[in-house]
């Protein structure tokens, strides 16, 4: 009996194993295999305006986003799609443009410029995260008419990062968490031009710092110079 019960034991443990083993080898062989892509869609258009996105005609949306509004990451086959953007109340293409879905990445597309002009923004989204204690930062300047920016915790002496002229970015920088404001200063003299909400960076996290909207709007339904946080999710 107690032969049985032996024998029972070790050909539950090998099964076991032999199943840990097959999970295992299936994990490792889907990360390698992945030809998904991840991405999302920010309204960063410097208008009072809303927009409805589409992929290859299908709505990644259910409500217009907003102004710093965000879709959050849809998966994809790589490859080239169309990326479409109509007005909130209306489905005629105001801008339509190819985009290239890259596997294994993650990428934001950010909608730029002003109505008659607008445009994609493609960056790619390193999202590591080299040490869990520290929270992530990048500055993206997004504003048309702007000069090159710099980015500052408030009242720092030195710079989170320099010399970012529109439609550059930072890669993500390293920042202690905690609660904390951010000046967005011009590059040239150094005058701050704006400065972010009251923000909680939290540690693991990411986040785009983006300096939108226009140095001189030309009326009411154009945004002015503004920085925005954003978390990634």
């Amino acid at each position: 009996m107690m032969m049985f019960t032996l024998k029972k034991f070790k050909c539950y443990s090998f099964l076991a194993l032999s199943l840990l083993i097959g999970l295992n080898a299936c994990k490792k062989q889907e990360a390698v295999d992945s030809t998904l892509s991840n991405f999302r869609v920010i309204n960063m258009a410097p208008t009072l305006g809303t927009y409805n996105v589409y992929l290859n005609g299908s709505a990644l949306t259910t409500a217009a986003l907003p102004y710093v509004g965000s879709t959050a990451y849809s998966t994809q086959n790589a490859g080239s799609y169309a990326l479409k953007f109509t007005s909130g109340n209306s489905a005629e293409s105001l801008l339509t443009k190819t985009v290239t879905l890259s596997a294994s990445v993650y990428q934001s597309f950010y909608l730029i410029n002003k109505p008659g002009a607008l445009d994609v923004l493609a960056i790619t989204d390193d999202l590591g995260v080299p040490s869990t204690d520290k929270a992530y930062v990048r500055l993206i300047n997004l504003s048309p008419d702007a000069s090159a920016f710099d980015l500052a915790k408030t009242n720092a002496t030195t710079s989170l990062t320099t010399n970012k002229t529109f439609k550059t970015t930072s890669g993500f920088i390293a920042i202690d968490p905690g609660t904390f404001t951010l000046d967005l200063k011009e590059t040239a003299g150094g005058t701050v031009k704006a400065v972010s909400e009251s923000t909680t960076f939290t540690a693991g996290y990411h986040y785009d710092v983006i300096a939108g909207g226009l140095i001189t709007p030309a009326n009411d339904t154009e945004r002015p110079l503004s920085l925005r946080v954003l978390q990634i999710k």
